[in-house]
């Protein structure tokens, strides 16, 4: 007995070594991460915050030498992000539903769900290159309308997993027992599944606004940018990673101080956008 009881000892002391070495090398790679984002977070202030003001938000962005802001740039980025998410969206969520409601037995679904996961993981300037290609050549030019429809592509993806990943969540007690109701197919997927994942999948809408809201390589092929007020979709639309990407790579000082205060924008409203994705529909 003794013996197995030193066995059983020399056995917990082993587990308990390994079970401290994997948490030291978790908690040691968490702070690595998290290093990192700390410093760029401190760089970004430092050097973004002293440039925010009014004229930021209130003016165009101007010439060299000049005073003014980025207010075509941020509205312009929020139309073609809306404009993409009410693209990509509504096809995302239904494509979803698909996949987890009615592709049970299908021999489509293994083909949408390897495009998809493809879509996902291709490199933005990739579908950038691909619209410019089919919208913005026959077109000959660039427009807001190319901007969105590439940005749709990138959340169509995300939106996709997202939904089918939150729907398949929903206990299959719950639909057998509104089919045993009398209730049809479509009826208990809008009624019920739907609101019990309605948490879910609007957490995946806020994760592609936020991963399309930063993307400058398929802007510069398709909505381009403008120096002015933009006012039809049909045109070159000003956005702002394509303002910061021109701006930060230029000589003059007034423009880079604009592009660390975009560049500050951009950060915080993806960083609110996440929090609150987590946060509040996480937890309902």
């Amino acid at each position: 007995m003794s013996a197995l009881k030193n066995i059983d000892m020399g056995l917990y002391r082993k587990r308990r070594f390994f079970n401290f070495l994997v948490l030291f090398c978790t908690m040691l790679a968490t702070a690595f991460g998290l290093l990192w984002l700390v410093w760029l977070l401190v760089t970004l202030f430092t050097n973004g915050f002293q440039y925010i003001n009014m004229a930021v938000f209130t003016q165009p962005t101007p010439p060299p030498g000049e005073s003014g802001g980025l207010a075509n740039a941020i509205v312009g980025s929020l139309v073609i992000t809306v404009v993409g998410v009410l693209i990509g969206g509504p096809v995302g969520i239904l494509a979803g539903t698909f996949l987890s409601e009615y592709a049970t037995h299908s021999r489509i679904a293994p083909a949408i769900r390897f495009i998809n996961d493809v879509l996902l993981s291709a490199p933005s300037i990739i579908l950038g290159v691909f619209v410019y290609q089919i919208v913005v050549v026959p077109t000959g030019h660039f427009s807001g309308w190319a901007g969105a429809l590439a940005l749709a592509f990138i959340a169509l993806p995300i939106i996709v997993r997202t939904t089918e990943d939150m729907m398949k969540l929903v206990p299959n007690a719950v639909r057998e027992a509104a089919a045993a109701l009398g209730a049809p197919k479509w009826k208990v997927t809008v009624a019920i599944v739907y609101r019990a994942a309605k948490a879910g999948i609007l957490t995946g809408v806020l994760l592609a606004i936020a991963r399309i809201s930063g993307e400058t390589a398929p802007l510069l092929f398709t909505a381009l940018n403008n120096q002015f007020w933009s006012n039809s979709l049909n045109e070159p639309i000003a956005n702002l990673p394509v303002v910061i990407f021109q701006f930060a790579m230029s000589p003059y000082e007034d423009w880079q101080h604009l592009a660390w205060a975009g560049a500050l924008l951009i950060t915080v409203s993806v960083l609110v956008i996440n929090i609150i994705s987590r946060t509040i529909f996480g937890n309902r």
